[in-house]
């Protein structure tokens, strides 16, 4: 897939930190209950830590006790790009940033009780968080 932010690993090198390049560009997963976002309940707006493109609503956020932040629905479908992970034994479904092509986090369709009934687990390296106005 071409996406509209290409860069080379280079330069992702120089605007990432350590953690995220890990994760948002060779698919790593934070450790479980230690990302700085889990615990975010503000109204705002999650984008993409890489570039910025908006992601997920804060209204769609929801405590799924998995020990990452989890969202039953991106804010528009075109907003991430879904790939099936066959990897570590398992069959799951990858979420990059539709812009930029950056690891986000697995989506799950264990969402009990959402109104979509999907959880998409999201590392907190992978976002940035944009509180409303009111709630800065």
């Amino acid at each position: 897939m071409s996406y509209r932010v290409e860069k080379t690993d280079e330069q992702w090198r120089e605007e990432l930190t350590d953690e995220q390049f890990a994760v948002l560009r060779q698919a790593g997963t934070e450790r479980a209950w230690t990302g700085e976002l889990l615990d975010e309940d503000r109204a705002g707006l999650y984008a993409c830590a890489a570039c910025g493109s908006e992601l997920f609503q804060s209204g769609t956020k929801f405590d799924s006790h998995c020990g990452w932040p989890s969202f039953y629905e991106s804010v528009r479908p075109e907003a991430v790009e879904l790939i099936e992970d066959n990897s570590h034994g398992m069959v799951r479904t990858e979420v990059r940033c539709a812009n930029c092509g950056s690891h986000l986090g697995h989506v799950f369709p264990d969402g009990f009780g959402t109104p979509t009934g999907d959880r998409y687990c999201m590392n907190s390296l992978s976002l940035s968080f944009q509180p409303k106005a009111d709630e800065a």
